[in-house]
């Protein structure tokens, strides 16, 4: 039975610079740091990055992404720093709540957001998505 997210690692090109954009630049919070890679936390998630010769050249096609929560105070400052440091979109928000769609350095997709799910659903039942079906009502995850 799944309990949550463990962890998640992302596979980098070069670790010096993933370090750099996910300490310096996201604000994550850097545990260790080895030859081949690296352990951060971004709020209590475990987030590992891996040094690794296969790591993608370019964005994948699919809307495949890991969203991070911000909070909603700080987020247009939080994202006009992050646009001013060149740090590239890769979709435009058309979702509840402000998100911002980036790259990081190896073209993993990620979203930084503001809503939660309690948002997401109050926001779907009032304009569903095509074939939406709702399975709990009384509004508890």
């Amino acid at each position: 039975m799944i309990t949550g997210i463990n962890h998640i690692t992302l596979s980098v090109s070069d670790l010096e610079k993933s370090f750099e954009f996910y300490t310096k630049v996201l604000g994550c919070q850097a545990i260790a740091k080895w030859k081949r890679g690296a352990y951060l936390l971004a709020a209590d998630l475990w987030l590992c990055l891996s040094l690794d010769e296969y790591t993608r050249q370019s964005p994948a096609d699919e809307y495949t992404h890991i969203a991070f929560s911000v909070p909603e105070e700080g987020f247009l400052e939080y994202s006009d720093r992050l646009i001013a440091l060149g740090v590239k979109q890769w979709k435009q928000n058309t979702s509840e709540g402000d998100s911002l769609y980036i790259l990081d350095p190896d073209h993993h997709k990620l979203e930084l957001h503001i809503g939660s799910l309690t948002s997401r659903i109050a926001a779907t039942r009032k304009n569903p998505y095509e074939g939406m079906e709702f399975f709990i009502f009384d509004g508890s995850f």
